[in-house]
């Protein structure tokens, strides 16, 4: 399980390689997409199958932030269960929550 530090208002992650790994792979996947969508460019492919590349991406890169979302709170549930951290565990929680939610729109 995900082990965490609060500082400075902040919830810092600390991974372990199981569950690094899951997101470095997925990294892989779409840098490929990435790379995939500048050799469409360079070789002039239809718009559409451009585009329908950069939706890929951009879906993926989606549910890259939806798993460290969860794995943000995950570790921000855990934090909170301290009583003298409670409430600004929860405020970074919430931070994080925002931002990612404004991302899936």
């Amino acid at each position: 399980m995900t082990s965490a530090t609060f500082v400075d208002g902040r919830v810092y992650l600390a991974r372990t390689e199981a569950e690094r790994a899951p997101l470095i792979r997925r990294l892989g996947r779409i840098e490929g997409q990435v790379r995939g969508l500048r050799a469409m460019i360079e070789a002039d492919r239809y718009c559409l199958d451009e585009i329908q590349q950069i939706r890929a991406a951009t879906a993926a890169l989606r549910e890259v932030g939806l798993l460290i979302i969860g794995q943000h709170l995950a570790a921000s549930l855990t934090l909170a269960a301290q009583p003298q951290d409670r409430e600004a565990v929860l405020e970074d929680l919430l931070r994080v929550l925002r931002a990612g939610l404004a991302e899936t729109r």
